[in-house]
């Protein structure tokens, strides 16, 4: 039995809409909760390659997701998907359309990269066992990210203080304080570029652990309130950001930066050599290396 050609391009073109609905890009993990919203599949879909253990649909949706971004529709960056211009057009293919044009883009990338010779165009055995690192580190990227977004997730509010205190520290600020529990006037952590905090601006950092709340713009302009003279403000949030609170940050008339779930992982492993051993403890993470996928 095989997924149809014209199922795989709904699978693709479904990511493509899931992506588009929430501002053109996406992480790959949210992604993957709502395609089971969007479609039903089989029992077939759903069931586990014997060879990899992998689900038929994820994996389908990984493989021609390569073609996606060598035709230039798909951009990936970090665990992060996002859809193109060219990427948007294609929603008006038919599926079957779809992916013989994402097929034919990625021979053609082939050709230009001096790979072997192109095959026929029913014969993708090649082209499948080429992909098996990509998609096996996909994967395995996939499974690492979540455990890291879980723990994250079970920390408790002071926790998730201190690990954003922690990774100002490994980024070589200083921090002055840290709010113990209770009323903070509005600033849970407060820190400088040097010792004395003499040398540039002042940071105000306000903490937000709220896994499926995003940060208002109504919060921003309260942030913002608190701001004095040449302050710096920034608001660390698990749960994300609306797009008017983006807009508030945008359009303040002082500097307030933000830092999501996202950035925070990508921080923490950017500076994770360079965090005290205690910090550490609080987001311990291990390197394991990978066979690179073919770029």
């Amino acid at each position: 039995m095989e997924i149809p050609t014209a199922r795989r391009g709904e699978y693709l073109q479904t990511v493509f809409r899931i992506i588009e609905k929430n501002g053109g890009s996406l992480p790959l993990r949210e992604i993957l909760v709502e395609m089971p919203k969007s479609l039903i599949f089989n029992e077939y879909e759903a069931g586990h390659y014997e060879k990899t253990g992998y689900v038929r649909w994820r994996s389908m949706m990984y493989l021609y997701s390569i073609d996606c971004v060598k035709a230039g529709w798909l951009v990936k960056n970090k665990g992060t998907w996002s859809i193109t211009e060219e990427g948007r057009k294609t929603l008006q293919f038919s599926p079957e359309e779809f992916i013989r044009i994402a097929t034919q883009k990625y021979r053609e990338w082939k050709r230009q990269k001096d790979f072997v010779e192109l095959v026929a165009e029913d014969e993708r055995g090649a082209d499948i066992a080429e992909r098996e690192a990509t998609i096996g580190y996909e994967q395995a990227a996939e499974i690492a990210r979540n455990e890291i977004v879980e723990h994250i997730r079970a920390l408790n509010p002071y926790e998730f203080q201190d690990l954003a205190a922690a990774l100002l520290r490994g980024m070589g600020y200083y921090v002055s304080e840290v709010a113990a529990p209770g009323p903070d006037g509005g600033v849970d952590i407060r820190a400088y570029k040097d010792p004395l905090g003499v040398e540039g601006a002042r940071i105000k950092v306000q903490v937000k652990h709220r896994k499926d709340t995003k940060v208002t713009n109504s919060e921003v302009s309260a942030l913002n309130g608190l701001l004095r003279n040449g302050d710096v403000g920034l608001i660390v949030s698990s749960g994300g950001f609306t797009r008017e609170a983006v807009k508030e940050m945008r359009n303040s008339n002082n500097h307030i930066e933000k830092i999501d779930l996202d950035d925070l992982i990508d921080f923490w492993e950017e500076y994770y050599d360079k965090l005290r051993e205690e910090d550490k403890l609080l987001l311990p993470l291990r390197r394991i290396a990978f066979l690179a996928p073919n770029k």
